[in-house]
């Protein structure tokens, strides 16, 4: 197939398709005597994985090192091994995210905690010193 079919049948564009190919991801790509490229349908699947694999967090030169040139010589073991570091690099993010969550959340409450009566100066000194950020934080002992 072309690439505008090819294009049609992912929904990426021909231009991220040459990306893909000139990045070393898309090995399937014949040229015919004329100079036009032409595909085999595995390319399709290939692009859907290139793609998801993108928005799994995998960079273009993990997804180059685990896509074969073709689909049937598949190293299972390397990419369970991949998938498995991928997964524990997502978890130990979804771990660190939680963390700051949870201290923009205690920020976030010492600030909406401003009694009315109080200068706002004054409360910023407050949650300062609470954060050890304040001009009493203790660095001078």
């Amino acid at each position: 197939m072309r690439i505008g079919e090819l294009s049609k049948r992912t929904g990426l564009s021909p231009s991220r398709i040459r990306f893909y190919e000139s990045a070393g991801l898309l090995k399937v790509v014949h040229r015919q005597a004329n100079g036009y490229r032409s595909y085999p349908p595995d390319a399709v699947s290939i692009l859907v994985m290139i793609e998801k694999g993108q928005k799994a967090g995998f960079s273009l030169k993990e997804l180059r090192a685990l896509l074969p040139a073709d689909l049937k010589a598949w190293d299972r073991t390397s990419l369970l091994d991949a998938l498995r570091e991928k997964l524990g690099a997502i978890e130990a993010l979804e771990a660190q995210l939680g963390e700051s969550k949870r201290e923009v959340e205690a920020v976030l409450a010492m600030v909406e905690a401003k009694p009315e009566d109080m200068d706002c100066a004054e409360h910023a000194a407050i949650v300062l010193s609470r954060l050890g950020l304040g001009p009493d934080d203790g660095a001078d002992s």
